[in-house]
This record gives structure tokens, C-alpha cells and sequence, in this order.
């Protein structure tokens, strides 16, 4: 389509002048705002008395102005004394990129808005929910009159009281250590923490939080530190009644503070105990560890590893809690966590940090064999770098056998699964993930690759759509040939450079290598090159390699499996599959050995003792 606008048969010459005079940056301007406008008078329109032909109009006079608009950007130009005929002026003083630069600022913002604006638009229902009447009864034993299951709830993010408010980060694990608490007592239903810390500073009130979350009960607190003293709050609500049904204060010395945790722990089941029929359970907290400076580290580190913010400084903040207490397991835990994705997430830092993940790994399991992470960051080290998928889906299960609800081990489970053509499977592992925690976006997106490779698009669609009003793009750039493919180039542009986190990479190549699929891309694809070569951050095309797909650099993408194989199955490597490069791809990342291990998916069968075929997907 970009092509089709700008005029592919143009000589290149006149199109050279079209950039310089920053016409085509114009156009782009020019139609995103047109289609801001547009979805802006639909809703006016449907909120103000105005005749049913307002959109038409508004429509038609955008169309007769994108002449004068394109025409006006190529005779005038903006200068520091106003604007001028374009004749006028003398180039070696021109400040047509300055101007360039600025447009392209605009276009990005506008683009974000339309983005959004679909969003909303994907996320209205076609009709209001029907409120629930005042008088409604129970529909079954166990929930609320609204309908909410009363063995339900959310741990909101305690309040941070301290007096310089730096210490979110230990409230937080506070926090998220009672959930973790709770979680354990059978036959009750805990909120994950993503969508309970979401509402942290949320000016709604507990009841209409705990509408959003679907839980009957919310623990909320505060924690004020100073010193060696913390003081705790914690009272427990009945969202229904917005009543306490239980509250305490702790003033402790902080050496207290797993005694806190365990008392808490077992006030919130006592309370909730006679309401709920809960099973007598045991709730026992031990300390993870006598050096409350490497417990504050470790909380501190830990909470950038789950943001996937500062992941280096993470890693630096675990280090020091070990060296404080070598026997804090959950730090070792916490460390080997964290070092095993920042390959993924930290280009070029000098450092190989999947070696001291496994380290990490082990020597947390030498202190605690019950922990359940250190399985789950071996498993992923076994696929990814030793490419030994049997002992990878061993370790996988080992992890989640003891840690059910141990949301990271399903994720890289269900991944592994894709990655080895297992969808079903893949998808099965995801939703479990899912299903703990609803706001875990990796396994949204990665559930959607699951349904893609399955070709079910529009149910991927309405599971991604949603995540990107949270500016998430785990997977975003397998989605940038969907949009290119329904007519809608300015949102895969958008998310093209969401994904590789540079406005100045030329991803408008690979848009137009997508549009025009049978057109020579060499000139794109080289100035794709020209840009990996300049880039100071080591970022290759590679790393994202779904780019070299439509170019049909097949050799160049098989030559990255670790990276890769998440897109050997989607649409887009429809083609690749068909190449020589498919199979030795397999072969090299060992996948075919786990099918001959394991068994071989529904679309694929053995073919004597080292080969194999496929099945196009459909």
C-alpha cells in the first residue's frame, strides 16, 4: 500500500526530492490525523443532534484537502522566518530535516493515539452489562449476591508510610509474601498479584476494586519503617458490606518480620475460617533469612526482575544479598532467575549469564532441593543452550510438580511446547498460566502464537489487541504482517518499532517487503543491513529475524535457531518451511531428536532414521 501511495514506478530521482522536501512525512501526517478526525466526528456524532451525513461531509472535505496539503508541502518550506517558496531558498541553509524530524515526532504521537483509540473500540462491548438488581439472591451456595464466589481474595499493594517513602519495594514483598501465604489455603480463590498491584494508588474504593478483581475479600496495609521498628496495619474488608471483619497494628523490632507475616497469615484464615468452611490449614512461615539487609536486597531485586526494569542492577542487588548470607536460597533462587532472561532482554553487556544462571540455579537447590524456580530456569537453560528438549520437559515438570502455581515454569513449558509444534499442548500450558494469574501478559502473547500457528488469527486477535494499551511487545512483531495484510500499514509500523525499541531503524522496508512480496527488496533490505551495522547496542535483524522472512533471507534466519524457532511455525514462515534451511534448522536445534524421543506432532512424521516431513499448516 505505501508503495502504491508514493508511486513504485516514480523514478527515484523525484522520489529523492518527495523525502527532501519532506512531502511523503506530509502525507503520513496528513492521514493519520484525517483518520483521528474521522473517528472523532463518529463519536461526536453519535453524542450530538447532527445530521446522519456529518461523517460523509467531513470525509469529503478531508479528501479534496489532501491535494492543496501535498502541494503546499512540496512549493513552501517552514524557515526560522517563516514560510517560504521552496525557490527561494538556498539548500545550503535549509532546515528540512530539523522540520523532517519534528513531523516524524507528531506522526509517532498520533499513531499512539490512533492505536489506543482501536483499542477502546476492540475492548466496548456491543452491549452494557445488565446491572444487578438490589434484591437479586444468591444463584448457589457460596457467593455473593452479586455472584462473586465468597472464598475469594485480593492482596492489594500495602501502603509505603515510611517517612523518606523509599521503601515500596520491602511493603511490596510484604505484600506479596501473604498472598503467597494465602495461596496455599485450600479452597481458597487468591487474586494473582499482577491484577491486584495494579491497583495501587487507585482512588476507587474497595468494593468497586473487588468488583473488578471478582473477589469478596481485600487485605490491605501499610508498613512504616524507620530504623530497626516497622510498624505493620493490616485489616481485612468485607468488599460486599465494606465491613472489617478483622485488623491488627504490629509494632516489632524488623528481625520480627516473618513472625508478622506468619501472624497475619493466620488471623486472615481464623477470620475467614467459620465464614468460609475452610479446611483447617497450617500456615507456617519460617525465616528465609537472619540478615534483614540481604532481605531487603533481595526484596529490591526482585521487584526490578518482575518489572523487567534495571535487570542488571537486579542481578547486582541479588549478588550482594547472597555475599551478605550465603545460605539464602530464595536469593541464590532470585539471581538464577534473573540471569537467565537478561540475555534476552540486555543486548551486548560483555557478559555470558546463562552459565551463572545454572550456577545460581544449583547452588539454590543445594540449600532448598523443594524450590520449585531453580527447576524451571535448568529446563530453560537445557532447551535453549545444552538443546536437550528431553531433559528440558523433565525439568519443566519437576518445577511445576513443586510449584503448581508457578506461573514462569507454565510460561517457558507452553513456549518449549510451540517451539517443538506442539500447539495444542503449548496452548493447554499457557491458559494454566493464565488461568493462576490473568494479568501475566508474556503468557497472553505467547498463548496468542499457540492459536496463530493454529491459524485460529481472530481468536490470537482478542487476547493481543488488549495488551497493547500496556505498552507490552513480547510478541508484537509477529503480528506487523497481519496488520499490513488487512490494510491497516500505520499500526504494523507502529508496532515494528514498539518491538525493536529504535524510531531510526528503517522498519518501513519490511513493511513494504510485506506489501509487495514479489517486488525486488534488495535496496530495503540493505539499508535494513546499513542500520544493524551502525547500531552501538549490538542489536542484529537476527535477534528479531521474523524481519528476514518476507526478504527470503531463509539461510541468514536458520542461522539463529535460539532465537528463531519461536516463528518456524506461524503463517509467515510459510515459505521457510518449504526451504532446505527448515529441516537443517530443526536438526540443528535438536528438535527432530525430542520428536524421535517423544513422538513427532500430528503435522509431522519420521522419514527413515534422520529425516522428516511436514505437513503445511492449515
Amino acid at each position: 500500500m505505501i508503495d502504491g501511495l508514493f508511486g513504485g514506478g516514480v523514478k527515484m530521482s523525484f522520489i529523492g526530492e518527495l523525502k527532501r522536501r519532506n512531502v511523503i512525512r506530509v502525507a503520513l501526517l496528513y492521514f493519520v490525523a484525517a483518520w483521528l478526525l474521522l473517528q472523532l466526528t463518529d463519536v461526536l456524532s453519535s453524542l450530538l443532534p447532527v445530521p446522519e451525513w456529518t461523517g460523509s461531509l467531513v470525509f469529503l472535505l478531508l479528501l479534496i484537502g489532501l491535494p492543496p496539503a501535498l502541494i503546499f508541502a512540496w512549493v513552501y518550506e517552514m524557515t526560522p522566518e517563516g514560510i517560504k517558496r521552496e525557490k527561494d531558498i538556498d539548500r545550503d541553509t535549509s532546515i528540512t530535516p530539523q522540520t523532517g524530524k519534528k513531523i516524524n515526532f507528531v506522526i509517532v504521537a498520533l499513531l499512539v493515539l490512533a492505536i489506543g483509540g482501536m483499542v477502546v473500540d476492540r475492548l466496548l462491548p456491543e452491549k452494557p452489562a445488565l446491572p444487578v438488581a438490589a434484591d437479586e439472591t444468591v444463584s448457589e451456595v457460596g457467593e455473593t449476591d452479586g455472584g462473586t464466589p465468597r472464598n475469594s481474595i485480593a492482596v492489594l499493594p500495602f501502603a509505603d508510610l515510611s517517612e523518606d517513602g523509599d521503601q515500596q519495594f520491602f511493603t511490596d514483598g510484604l505484600s506479596e509474601e501473604l498472598l503467597n501465604l494465602l495461596v496455599r489455603v485450600d479452597g481458597l480463590r487468591v487474586a494473582s498479584r499482577t491484577s491486584a498491584f495494579a491497583f495501587r494508588d487507585s482512588s476507587l474504593g474497595v468494593p468497586q476494586i473487588a468488583q473488578t478483581l471478582g473477589v469478596a475479600h481485600v487485605l490491605e496495609g501499610s508498613v512504616r519503617k524507620s530504623g530497626d521498628r516497622i510498624r505493620v496495619t493490616a485489616q481485612l474488608i468485607e468488599a460486599e458490606t465494606d465491613h472489617h471483619l478483622w485488623s491488627d497494628n504490629y509494632d516489632r523490632n524488623l528481625e520480627d518480620i516473618f513472625a508478622i507475616q506468619d501472624e497475619i497469615g493466620k488471623a486472615i484464615v481464623d477470620a475467614l475460617k467459620d465464614e468460609l468452611g475452610l479446611r483447617e490449614t497450617s500456615i507456617e512461615v519460617s525465616a528465609v533469612t537472619n540478615n534483614m539487609d540481604a532481605y531487603a536486597l533481595y526484596l529490591e531485586a526482585r521487584e526490578k526482575f518482575l518489572r523487567r526494569a534495571d535487570l542488571l542492577e537486579s542481578i547486582e542487588l541479588f549478588t550482594k544479598a547472597v555475599e551478605l548470607d550465603p545460605d539464602f536460597a530464595r536469593a541464590w533462587e532470585g539471581l538464577a532467575a534473573v540471569e537467565m532472561v537478561t540475555d534476552d532482554w540486555v543486548f551486548d553487556d560483555g557478559v555470558e549469564h546463562a552459565p551463572r544462571a545454572v550456577a545460581a540455579a544449583e547452588r539454590a537447590l543445594s540449600i532448598d532441593p523443594s524450590l520449585s524456580m531453580p527447576y524451571a530456569v535448568l529446563g530453560l537453560h537445557s532447551h535453549d543452550y545444552s538443546k536437550d528438549s528431553v531433559k528440558s520437559e523433565e525439568l519443566y515438570r519437576k518445577a511445576i510438580e513443586l510449584d503448581p502455581k508457578n506461573t514462569t515454569a507454565w510460561l517457558w513449558f507452553g513456549i518449549f511446547m510451540n517451539e517443538n509444534g506442539f500447539f495444542k499442548r503449548g496452548e493447554e500450558f499457557l491458559r494454566n498460566c493464565i488461568d493462576i494469574d490473568p494479568g501475566y501478559l508474556n503468557c497472553q502473547h505467547h498463548l496468542t502464537m499457540s492459536l496463530l500457528s493454529q491459524n485460529r488469527v481472530e481468536e490470537a486477535l482478542e487476547i493481543f489487541e488488549p495488551t497493547i494499551a500496556s505498552n507490552f511487545h513480547s510478541v508484537s512483531e509477529v503480528y506487523v504482517s497481519h496488520y499490513v495484510a488487512s490494510g491497516q500499514p500505520l499500526v504494523a509500523l507502529l508496532l515494528a518499532h514498539a518491538e525493536i525499541g529504535d524510531s531510526s531503524v528503517p522498519v518501513l522496508e519490511w513493511i513494504k517487503a510485506l506489501e509487495n512480496p514479489n517486488a525486488n527488496h534488495e535496496i530495503g533490505y540493505a539499508l535494513l543491513k546499513d542500520w544493524e551495522r551502525n547500531k552501538s547496542s549490538g542489536w542484529r535483524l537476527n535477534d528479531t529475524g521474523i524481519i528476514l522472512l518476507p526478504f527470503g533471507k531463509f539461510e541468514e534466519f536458520a542461522d539463529n535457531p535460539l532465537a528463531n524457532k519461536l516463528y518456524i511455525w506461524l503463517p509467515e514462515a510459510a515459505e521457510f518451511r518449504k526451504s532446505r534451511f527448515f529441516k537443517e534448522m530443526v536438526k540443528k536445534s535438536r528438535i527432530l531428536e525430542y520428536w524421535q524421543e517423544r513422538g513427532f506432532p500430528n503435522h509431522c512424521r519420521a522419514l527413515g532414521d534422520n529425516d522428516f516431513e511436514c505437513d503445511e499448516l492449515t
